[in-house]
């Protein structure tokens, strides 16, 4: 049986890279019904507010909002329930000490489509100041600002 191998991006979280430093990233499985999987296939998910934990050595993916699918009447979940994500516990113990130790945080960046399967990209973060994303916007400016330099003069 030849599954689907190609990747269909469901959702990112753009304010993540707007207020964090990624500074590693990694796939992750996620554990979820079959209602809220029929929803993504819609495309109907935000994980704006969304991070992840530690409890128990599980790891725990909490803010995400996956919609109700509409015709999912009983067997519909809670839009907001905290979700397991299906990481090997060496991974999560990692992480666990990263997240405790040095100050980084989880956040879920993307949620994403891969084959027929549901996988969140996670990234390892440390927090901006406020300083660090006033120059962030600084460089943006003058990036674009190059661009179309360079883009009027090659008319």
């Amino acid at each position: 049986m030849a599954g689907k191998t190609g990747t269909k991006t469901i959702a990112q979280n753009k304010k993540a890279y707007h207020d964090y430093f990624v500074e590693e990233t990694l796939e992750a499985g996620i554990e979820l019904v079959g209602t809220e999987v029929k929803s993504l296939r819609q495309g109907r998910a935000n994980l704006k507010d969304s991070w992840c934990s530690v409890v128990g050595g599980e790891m725990l993916m909490n803010g995400c909002h996956i919609s109700q699918y509409d015709f999912g009447n009983i067997f519909n979940k809670d839009p907001m329930r905290v979700r397991r994500l299906l990481l090997h516990k060496r991974e999560i113990m990692r992480l666990y000490g990263l997240v405790k130790q040095q100050g980084y945080a989880l956040i879920p960046l993307s949620l994403y489509f891969k084959g027929s399967r549901v996988k969140v990209q996670l990234g390892l973060c440390k927090g901006k100041k406020l300083y660090d994303k006033r120059a962030d916007m600084a460089a943006r400016a003058v990036k674009r600002d190059i661009e179309r330099a360079l883009k009027e003069q090659n008319r």
